[in-house]
């Protein structure tokens, strides 16, 4: 087919970037017994920060560095509400959503002055990494090189995340404090320090897939510009069980559809339909894990 090809592989890399790092960040609060609905907020704000940063400072380092702190700060505030005052993790993550939509919106105001998105031809987006040692190599190199350095650190974090869970001393205790955080406590494990852990360090990969959206993928943020991105990458944590690699498989899934429904925009097909795509297949996930939960709960 004429839509399908190599290229198309590659934007799904490209793509699935964003989603895959926001469901791990997810699936490391979900390790410790906390579901973190508030990531859309988290990559949003780690998007717009990512801007900021990056057109007062001209650093692309710093502009990562700081959409992570922001989106770190807001992870904060999440850990203080859930677990400090002991709040509906439900609720505080749907405020932090709206939170983040709120104030993104009014500081694209206040900062660049304008309305709807902020654009500057001058401004450099993150650099196109071309591997050595494949560059040479036809297919290869046109699916896996030339990708910005956030697409190999969203594959190389979902490994790093597997050894730390299941190889790792600090990964077991986190994953006994998800099980049962009573039991984990009456054996002398710090589960509240634990937890606020893993809602750190999913604020910074949020801000990371924050920056990739922003600095990555386009250059320019616009208002709500992650588009259900967060909501997506819970349901890839859903579909793949809180596993890194099963996120990883059901991440590219999703990412695949992102970069499908792009294509055939190209094709006369209406952009209301094609934009469609990817939020057909989270409706369609979530039927079959409604299915694939009744199937456990029948067994046991």
């Amino acid at each position: 087919m004429e839509w399908l090809d190599w290229s198309l592989i590659s934007s799904t890399i490209r793509m699935v970037t964003p989603i895959l790092l926001a469901a791990l960040g997810g699936a490391l609060c979900s390790r410790v017994g906390i579901f973190n609905v508030g990531l859309e907020g988290l990559i949003l704000v780690g998007a717009f920060s990512a801007i900021v940063g990056n057109h007062f400072t001209g650093s692309l380092i710093l502009a990562v560095l700081i959409a992570a702190a922001a989106s770190v700060l807001f992870s904060l505030l999440f850990s203080y509400m859930t677990i400090g005052l002991k709040a509906n993790e439900i609720v505080v993550g749907v405020a932090i959503n709206f939170l983040a939509l709120g104030i993104t919106t009014f500081a694209l105001r206040a900062i660049f002055d304008v309305k709807g998105a902020f654009y500057d031809k001058d401004m450099a987006g993150l650099p196109r990494l071309e591997i050595p040692l494949i560059h040479d190599i036809p297919v290869v190199c046109e699916i896996i090189s030339g990708h910005s350095p956030l697409v190999y650190l969203a594959f190389l974090a979902a490994i790093l995340l597997y050894i730390f869970l299941y190889r790792t001393v600090t990964g077991f205790r986190v994953l006994a404090v998800g099980m049962n955080p009573v039991a984990a406590r009456s054996l002398g494990l710090k589960a509240t320090r634990l937890q606020v852990m893993a809602i750190l360090l999913c604020g910074v990969l949020c801000g990371v897939a924050g920056a990739q959206l922003s600095l990555g993928q386009v250059t320019m943020f616009t208002e709500g510009m992650t588009a259900g991105r967060g909501f997506i990458a819970l349901v890839a944590m859903m579909m793949g069980q809180s596993h890194p690699l099963g996120i990883l498989a059901s991440s590219l899934l999703f990412g695949f559809m992102d970069a499908l429904s792009i294509r055939l925009q190209g094709f006369s097909i209406p952009t209301q339909f094609t934009s469609m795509l990817p939020y057909v297949l989270t409706i369609a996930a979530m039927f079959f894990l409604k299915e694939k939960n009744r199937g456990v709960g029948s067994n046991q």
